[in-house]
């Protein structure tokens, strides 16, 4: 069973009785935009991650299969007290390795290039613990392996990499503050918004995914303080709405320091070597302006009330179809869907350019309405995964086209011309 998609429905109801209490209590921890923006690209992670799962399986499967210094049944992590103490030992294990594969995402640049799409996100709420990345597949198995070697069962280890990611979910959270002396063991709100900090007091601290323990044996605990409330967010922000180029924003950063660098070391190293060097050289052709937390403001561009509920529904159809996709990915596979996920994809991106009010996002929502989205269920039923007629098939379709239309219509019906005629803001 898959833990952490069995319990995404219950994410989403925690995130709307967050935003129901928010909004009761007037905190304005929401942003429809932001919220949107971490889903879409938790969405993205999720989706795109049914294509490249198998990539850390195969190469834990074949450490465990060849390597293991321990010969470890799955029948000894049963409920008897060795048992229980064996699952412990696994758990423990499993948060050190994440507490360093943290850590290492902060420091190594081609790892923060990666783990960055969590932290960009410039609100704390449980949204935010959804904002996930879709390239840590390439390098963050290899901090686990020791765990192979040793010799624990791949289901043992796969079952605790769920628990603590599930774990991680509730403390991305401003409504409960400070939990006692549960903050001097476990990873907490309190010490997790202090992770999420682009303060220089508290940047780079509080690694710990299930134990802050860990920071505090390894140096890299900080308290949050009640005189120098956290300003969340990167100290390079990621300034749009679009999923996709959250994931590529820092990988292109270093792609054009690379590129610019003379030597050819500097150009290999620059991956390597810690979060935020730069070559000398380009350091001084290009320099980069440091971040004024005084006159931080986030990335809020304005849209009409009409536009902005158009794309909350488009949203909600997202949502629905992210986990028809994950019931149909669970009976058929990868093949199955992999069309859908393309419509949903494009989907994410228009809602990203909606949002931003960019001068073409209409016409783009046009072009997907009238011809993605006919293209994509023509190849959905062709494929013939689908477990229900095809005549179902394109009458859901065409009563969302139809709905889509009159909405979109109704949105910017008094809009479109102020919203054409809008400058193009430009990526950041």
């Amino acid at each position: 069973m898959d833990l952490i998609a069995a319990a995404v429905p219950f994410f989403l109801l925690a995130v709307l009785v967050e935003l129901a209490i928010d909004r009761s209590r007037g905190a304005g921890l929401y942003r429809a935009n932001d919220a949107i923006n971490s889903l879409s690209a938790g969405t993205l992670s999720t989706t795109i991650g049914y294509f490249t799962k198998l990539l850390p399986l195969i190469a834990w499967g074949f450490v465990l299969e060849n390597f293991a210094l321990i010969d470890m049944p799955l029948s000894w992590f049963d409920a008897s007290p060795r048992g229980i103490a064996l699952w412990i030992t696994a758990a423990l294990a499993w948060d050190l390795c994440y507490y360093w594969f943290h850590r290492f995402s902060h420091e190594i640049s081609i790892l923060w290039a990666a783990h960055a799409v969590h932290h960009q996100s410039e609100d704390y709420n449980l949204s935010t613990a959804l904002r996930q990345t879709s390239t840590g597949f390439l390098f963050g198995w290899i901090f686990y392996l020791p765990l192979f070697l040793i010799g624990f069962p791949l289901e043992v280890l796969v079952t605790v990499n769920a628990v603590n990611l599930i774990y991680q979910f509730w403390v991305h959270t401003q409504v409960i503050r400070r939990m006692g002396a549960l903050d001097r063991i476990l990873v907490t709100p309190s010490n997790h918004r202090v992770h999420h900090a682009q303060n220089e007091r508290y940047i780079d601290k509080n690694y710990g995914g299930m134990l802050i323990l860990w920071d505090r044996l390894f140096g890299t605990f900080e308290d949050e303080r009640e005189d120098e409330p956290v300003v969340f967010g990167v100290r390079k922000p990621l300034a749009n709405w679009n999923p996709f180029w959250a994931n590529l924003q820092v990988y292109d950063y270093l792609l054009f320091d690379a590129r610019h660098a003379r030597r050819w070391r500097d150009k290999l190293g620059i991956w390597f070597r810690r979060t935020g060097w730069r070559p000398p050289d380009v350091e001084e052709r290009f320099p980069k302006q440091r971040a004024d937390l005084a006159a931080f403001e986030k990335f809020d561009p304005p849209i009409p009330g009409a536009l902005r509920r158009y794309a909350l529904a488009q949203f909600g159809a997202a949502i629905a179809a992210t986990l028809g996709i994950a019931a149909l990915f669970a009976t058929s596979g990868a093949r199955a869907v992999l069309m859908p996920c393309t419509l949903l994809w494009v989907l994410l991106y228009t809602l990203g350019i909606l949002n931003e009010r960019r001068p073409y996002a209409v016409r783009i929502e046009l072009a997907r309405l009238l011809l993605v989205v006919p293209a994509g269920v023509l190849g959905i039923a062709l494929t013939g995964d689908l477990a229900v007629p095809s005549s179902w098939l394109w009458t859901g379709a065409g009563i969302y086209l139809a709905v889509s239309l009159a909405g979109l219509y109704g949105a910017t019906r008094g809009a479109t011309k102020n919203i054409l005629k809008q400058d193009v803001i430009s990526y950041k």
